[in-house]
């Protein structure tokens, strides 16, 4: 019998020690370093064949497109870069609660005519039936299991050959070959190393939910996401009902998509047209609102900006934003008080991005500028007008990229007017909408509110 060996691995970053360390050298954090007994010498545990593979030419590879699995979700579908890949190895991440189990289950319900085994870890097979009922969908072919042991979980895969894999989670799974709690890095390594192979070999795909920590990236060792072949990231603010789900690695499509969900009673919702939902339709002018033209990846869509300055109690003034940088926001501030002149040092400045979502987008610059100016002087801003645009230090207005795609999304939703900076010059013959262009803060205070009901 191979002999085990004792060593201290660090929990956030997976760096390992012959002796307990106060602080991880490696990520700077304190108390990480945990006993694990491992196996030493011997026989490798990893389960990979002793299979040499013959060198081969780059010439003489063919390409054939495989047939990839698709979720019959196209929010899913359109982030994966098409459906899930023949042997791929996926990882979705998320805050507890915010909808990795439902999402993983309706994909597998979705799934007509598909083979899928769904190992459950974390709750128990009379749970996942009441959350299916709850979320109304057909029973297809979906096969449960309840269990958090490597070796079984494979054992039992192998031998029912489904034709999708779902693991939930791959925190609660265990390898018998370590002494280490479900959870600890060795373990989450060993079970992704695990799940990789069987995957490579039996061309099935996987997909597998991980939880994230405390700093937002996914628990386990950093070596998880190398692993893995595509991360997902599903992430949304719980006081709202909608769910964005992002690629943050993806080797057999493109990172710069997302998939809209809006969360309801009856489970995840795709939101085809984002636009529609992230812009409030009112009907009366109310000042503080402005429409934004962001672009996420390569996908456009519409946001709603409302701010509210009013008259600060306090000897400093509050500073608030929801969805956007507020180091951002003081930086827009403090332009408007050099550029154009507005007293802003007394008042309170509230800003939101309608619908819960995060911008990082610099382009919606303008738009929370026009905002806060009509908040501030309260007059309303056209509902037919929307703003793509980069605010500088200097007052100007910058050029934004992929402005065609900006301007087509507010045509395509009715919007008459469109305030871009100079540099991003279109042909107006093209478009149905009219474009005003700004090259500083004081021009488009002068513009808006000229031909405020146009």
């Amino acid at each position: 019998m191979a002999k085990k060996k004792t060593v201290y691995v660090c929990q956030n970053c997976g760096a390992e020690s012959s002796k307990w360390i106060g602080r991880c050298p490696y990520c700077g954090e304190w108390n990480t370093y945990v006993e694990e007994i491992i196996p030493g010498n011997g026989k490798s545990s990893s389960g990979f064949s002793d299979k040499v593979n013959d060198i081969q030419p780059l010439s003489s590879i063919t390409l054939n497109d495989e047939n990839r699995l698709s979720t019959h979700y196209k929010e899913v579908d359109r982030v994966l870069g098409g459906g899930m890949v023949p042997g791929s190895l996926v990882l979705v991440g998320g805050e507890p609660g915010i909808g990795k189990s439902t999402l993983a289950l309706q994909v597998a319900l979705k799934s007509k005519g598909t083979k899928v085994l769904y190992i459950s870890g974390e709750e128990s097979l009379k749970q996942l039936k009441l959350r299916s009922d709850r979320l109304k969908e057909e029973d297809n072919e979906i096969y449960l299991l309840n269990e958090t042991s490597l070796e079984r979980v494979l054992e039992q895969t192998k031998k029912f050959s489904p034709a999708l894999l779902i693991v939930d989670s791959i925190q609660t799974l265990f390898s018998e070959n370590f002494d280490s709690s479900p959870g600890s890095v060795s373990q989450v390594r060993q079970s992704a190393t695990r799940l990789l192979y069987f995957a490579k070999s039996t061309s099935i795909p996987v997909l597998v939910i991980g939880h994230i920590n405390k700093e937002g990236s996914i628990a386990g060792p950093k070596v998880l996401e190398h692993i893995v072949d595509v991360v997902l990231q599903f992430e949304g603010d719980h006081n709202y009902v909608y769910r964005v789900l992002r690629a943050l690695k993806n080797r057999f499509g493109s990172t710069n998509e997302l998939g809209i969900f809006e969360m309801s009673q009856s489970g995840l919702k795709e939101v085809l047209n984002p636009s529609k939902h992230l812009v409030n339709q009112y009907h009366d002018n109310l000042s503080g609102i402005a429409i934004a033209s962001t672009i996420d990846g390569i996908r456009p869509f519409l946001v709603e900006i409302q701010s509210l300055v009013s008259p600060s109690s306090y000897g400093t003034p509050q500073r608030t934003s929801t969805g956007f940088d507020s180091r951002r926001l003081s930086m827009l501030l403090a332009v408007l008080e050099k550029r154009a002149s507005l007293n802003l040092f007394n008042k309170d400045v509230f800003l939101n991005l309608a619908g819960g979502i995060k911008v990082d987008d610099p382009a919606i610059d303008l738009a929370i500028v026009s905002s806060i100016l009509s908040s501030f002087m309260d007059k309303p801003v056209s509902m037919k007008t929307c703003f793509a645009g980069e605010v500088g230090l200097s007052g100007e207005i910058r050029a934004v990229t992929q402005i065609e795609k900006r301007v087509q999304e507010a045509e395509k939703l009715g919007y008459k007017r469109m305030f871009l900076s100079e540099y991003n010059s279109l042909h107006s013959e093209k478009t149905k909408i009219r474009l005003e262009y700004v090259n500083t803060v004081g021009e488009l205070f002068s513009k808006l509110f000229k031909n405020a009901d146009e």
